[in-house]
């Protein structure tokens, strides 16, 4: 069915044809020079009658009465040429009314003639094949309706062309419109088309499509390895395991179950990349069963609100979850054994507990969640392989001092941490090397405190062995890379450097700084070269002299620690 309707542009008439077939309508815009062009060729290839067409008019061709008349000749003309080619329009008519776009024979004719120029130089080539969800379904539907493969006569549009190509394609993507196609009203994501023609995939992209409305993915499962479904799927089991919805229990091939089973599925074999990224998906689902040799999975953009059946995913080593619904990582650990690469930003966490096991992890992403407080990047500090953190755009990172105080949580390793993609400075080093001086000196002057409570309590048991505890009290510091105390006396003063250590202070150049201690207390901070800076809070008349802690930077420490009185 035609129908046609007429606008006026500046001085001349653009005719605005509307095309219906079945429930699928579009438009198309010709001048009357189109019309003209078509009919010479017509004439030419059909031998249709040359005066079919309405003649052009020189005087007054732009007049009301004109134009209308003229709108109603062109309308019986193209009514007119479907009529006398009721099965298959020629070429020229079929792309003067775009049926090459929207009308299934007009496409799998455009398609067929496209692979018999360019198929096989695709093919050699190993590129990627970009087909639209219209097109896979008008070729679905072409074959659903058993017509010749050939129905023009025309050898270069048969169907068979297309048929050879996808069978021998390894890498295919499909992609569709989150509205309508062109300038028709047909919803590329909601027509259904079969991928079973296509035999030897080793790589598929597919986007904008329904993901209930696609068939024959399966059929590719004993070679594909790379898969990309998005902005496509509602769950990981619609695709993963379509069959699913026929059967009570079903279990993959190869797995020993208890229960009685309805189905064994065969696994994607051979499935090593899955990426599911800005989908509607709200869970990782059983059909994760499905395939065992995934490394590398993309669930970001989606609605998971649990880490739950990835264990059955040994051989995991990438994971994407970012902008998801995640409030809780307990008993991750148990779910990613052997992770390297673990992206969570943009998801709703205010704690990392759960995270301190996972002790292969190298790459963690954390940015824009809600992390408030630096202690909980005590989950990853011991992590032995992690290298990159990101943490940005977290309550966390304004607090004063937000880098160092993070990487001091490292320990020893802080220079190996890569914080929020910027490499750490020598700058950062050093002060994360005094915290962590003074995070020691507050762990030494706890252990004294206990270490106090229990001589007083000891003297209270007998007076003799109060005294000797007393005499040979010696402090020693819990760290293992602190020096054991060398005893001195020196009033209330015990100096864990030797002498020969003290020797060696005095001559330490202007790389070196020390911290100022009173009674186990941080009083002063400084160096040789620029001298020391009083702590809030200090008077230099109460500093004692030699109450010094020095260290070379990222080197083992000499400390001096004064006794309580």
């Amino acid at each position: 069915m035609l129908c046609t309707s007429l606008t006026l542009i500046s001085s001349f008439q653009v005719y605005i044809i509307q095309v219906s077939v079945g429930n699928h309508q579009w438009t198309v815009k010709h001048r009357y020079s189109d019309f003209h062009d078509l009919h010479e060729k017509l004439v030419s290839e059909k031998k249709i009658d040359k005066n079919l067409l309405p003649p052009k008019k020189i005087i007054g061709k732009n007049s009301k009465s004109l134009v209308e008349k003229r709108q109603k000749e062109l309308e019986v003309y193209l009514q007119t040429l479907l009529v006398k080619f009721p099965v298959t329009a020629p070429k020229v008519l079929s792309h003067f009314l775009h049926f090459h776009l929207y009308e299934i024979n007009g496409i799998t004719a455009a398609l067929a003639e496209e692979l018999f120029h360019k198929g096989e130089q695709l093919l050699m080539a190993g590129e990627v094949f970009t087909i639209r969800p219209l097109q896979l379904y008008a070729v679905t539907q072409q074959l659903l309706q058993g017509k010749p493969t050939c129905a023009n006569g025309d050898a270069k549009t048969d169907l068979g062309h297309i048929l050879d190509f996808t069978c021998r394609l390894k890498y295919l993507k499909v992609t569709g419109t989150g509205g309508p196609f062109g300038t028709s009203n047909i919803q590329e994501h909601l027509l259904p088309f079969d991928l079973s023609i296509f035999k030897s995939l080793h790589q598929i992209e597919i986007s904008h499509c329904g993901g209930k409305l696609i068939k024959g993915l399966t059929s590719s499962k004993h070679a594909l390895a790379t898969m990309s479904i998005r902005f496509s799927a509602t769950s990981m089991k619609e695709i993963l395991v379509p069959e699913a919805s026929e059967f009570d229990q079903w279990e993959p091939e190869g797995a020993s179950s208890s229960c009685p089973v309805t189905a064994v599925i065969p696994t994607w074999r051979t499935l090593t990349t899955l990426d599911m990224s800005h989908n509607s998906i709200s869970q990782i689902d059983d059909s994760v069963k499905l395939i065992p040799k995934i490394e590398f999975l993309d669930l970001s953009h989606n609605g998971v609100s649990l880490v739950e059946n990835l264990q059955h995913l040994y051989n995991l080593v990438h994971l994407d979850l970012s902008y998801n619904k995640l409030t809780s990582l307990e008993g991750v650990h148990t779910k990613l054994g052997n992770i390297k690469t673990l992206n969570l930003a943009g998801n709703q966490l205010e704690s990392l507990c759960g995270l301190n096991k996972l002790y292969s992890l190298v790459n963690l992403d954390l940015s824009n969640n809600k992390i408030e407080q630096i202690d909980e990047v005590k989950n990853i500090g011991n992590l032995p392989c992690l290298e990159k953190v990101v943490l940005s755009s977290n309550p966390l990172s304004i607090i004063p001092d937000y880098r160092t105080k993070v990487l001091a949580q490292f320990g020893d390793r802080a220079s190996e941490v890569c914080l929020d993609n910027t490499v750490t400075t020598e700058k950062e080093l050093d002060t994360v090397e005094v915290l962590k001086a003074i995070q020691k000196a507050k762990e030494v002057k706890y252990k004294l405190s206990n270490s106090d409570k229990k001589i007083s309590e000891d003297s209270r048991l007998t007076a003799a062995s109060s005294k000797s505890n007393c005499s040979s009290l010696t402090v020693r510091p819990s760290s293992p890379s602190l020096p054991r105390p060398v005893s001195s006396s020196q009033g209330n003063h015990v100096c864990i450097h030797s002498c020969c250590a003290l020797q060696h202070l005095l001559t330490l150049g202007e790389n070196y700084f020390y911290c100022m201690f009173q009674r186990s207390v941080p009083v002063a901070l400084g160096t040789w070269k620029n001298g020391f800076h009083l702590l809030p809070g200090v008077c230099k008349t109460d500093l004692c002299e030699h109450s010094f802690v020095t260290g070379k930077k990222r080197e083992r420490y000499f400390f001096v620690w004064l006794l309580p009185e």
